[in-house]
């Protein structure tokens, strides 16, 4: 049985379940950040997806990718699977800014995370959902 890993439920906020992923929306108001959750028990490794669920993840990730952008304007998408700290398997989208407080190094580790103020996270979360097809 899938179980969000309890960091990530702590870090994120709810968005989307698509047909393999959870869509998170990473509660760091310095970056618009995506993390999608395969729903699939005990898998820490992408070569540990199937065949199949491997082909729906990138289209997944391409498609948060896309909308990511679309939405924010970004001027270059992250796209990671670390899983360093937190062991199920999840991948990072980040939208990335020239003028953000880590360009143009990797996020991690330059500054506590800014949580969203709640009418900034609201209205994030509804212009990501119609982008992404959840509204």
């Amino acid at each position: 049985m899938f179980v969000l890993h309890p960091r990530l439920a702590a870090d994120t906020v709810p968005l989307l379940v698509w047909p393999l992923c959870h869509v998170l929306l990473m509660n760091d108001s310095a970056y618009p950040w995506l993390i999608l959750v395969p729903a699939r028990p005990d898998i820490g490794e992408l070569h540990q997806l199937s065949a199949g669920d491997r082909a729906v993840l990138i289209e997944e990730i391409a498609r948060a990718a896309e909308g990511l952008a679309e939405t924010t304007g970004a001027h270059k998408i992250n796209t990671a699977a670390l899983g360093n700290v937190v062991p199920q398997l999840h991948v990072h989208v980040i939208a990335r800014f020239r003028h953000d407080p880590a360009w143009p190094r990797p996020v991690w580790g330059v500054h506590p995370a800014v949580p969203y103020a709640e009418s900034g996270l609201a209205d994030l979360r509804s212009r990501l959902r119609r982008r992404l097809g959840g509204e």
